[in-house]
């Protein structure tokens, strides 16, 4: 019997609202890095037939002038499209022990609003520069 051989798909789109401001921080290269956190709503239907809404949080990090961008022009309940890939990022914390955490790695981000009245459009999305 031959191996099955499944395709490399690694495809996020995830719509959401910050959840804080933006953490603008540099790499140890000099690499601008962004973290956002986003929540994201589900609607779901019990046994019962009664709707609800769920809540789930995703860390997304964006990278050069995509965080730059995101850093400048998004707050807090800012309303967001992110299109990116699932990345693992792995760390050993202050007391020894081993730690991971599955992030989106954004390659587009989407401002869902119209930019603030100063006059700066930030454009729809900036692509990640895809050397990184």
């Amino acid at each position: 019997m031959s191996e099955l051989r499944l395709p490399e798909i690694n495809r996020v789109t995830l719509s959401g609202r910050l959840t804080r401001d933006p953490d603008k921080r540099y790499a140890s290269d000099g690499t601008e890095v962004t973290r956002l956190e986003v929540a994201f709503h589900r609607r779901v239907r019990s046994p019962e037939g009664q709707w609800s809404e769920q809540a789930g949080y995703v860390t997304v990090v964006s990278y050069q002038r995509l965080a730059e961008v995101c850093a400048k022009f998004l707050r807090t309940g800012s309303p967001v499209l992110v299109e990116g890939r699932l990345q693992m990022r792995e760390w050993t914390s202050a007391r020894g022990e081993k730690r991971q955490s599955l992030e989106l790695r954004a390659e587009s981000v989407h401002f869902l609003e119209q930019a603030p009245a100063s006059g700066e459009t930030p454009g729809v999305s900036v692509p990640e520069d895809p050397t990184s």
